[in-house]
């Protein structure tokens, strides 16, 4: 068995794309620009907030804004929304504000759930059980 001779590639008309200068990424979108104006007050919100859309987008919403509607139609945490949309979570809080005051989504905090079930619940079910 002989291996396989590799073929010369033949230079191209075009040079090869150079390389970006190191710390400067492509087409970088300022996070300003989505986010708007930094002054504003920020709603509290935590990476395990809730937020379901309570509205559908209107026309003069920003695309983020529109995206994040659209996702939000089941509870999602804004860490979620955050790694959906791949935006940092200062941004994500931001927009979340602005959709909040136009009460176009809410936040609720998450479901906590007991760390140790009910002692008669749990005798119920053992009962039920044994009279099958």
């Amino acid at each position: 068995m002989t291996p396989p001779k590799r073929q010369r590639r033949h230079p191209t008309d075009q040079p090869p794309p150079q390389p970006a200068p190191p710390g400067v990424k492509k087409n970088p979108e300022r996070l300003f620009v989505v986010a708007g104006k930094d002054g504003a007050e920020r709603a509290e919100l935590d990476l395990v907030t809730l937020i379901v859309a309570s509205a559908d987008p209107p026309p003069s919403a920003a695309p983020e804004q529109t995206a994040l509607l659209r996702l939000c139609t089941t509870p999602l945490s804004v860490a979620e929304l955050s790694a959906y949309l791949n935006l940092p979570f200062s941004a994500m809080t931001v927009l979340l504000t602005d959709l909040l005051t136009a009460d176009l989504v809410t936040a609720r905090a998450p479901l906590v759930r007991q760390s140790v079930a009910d002692r008669s619940l749990l005798e119920a079910v053992m009962h039920g059980l044994q009279r099958l």
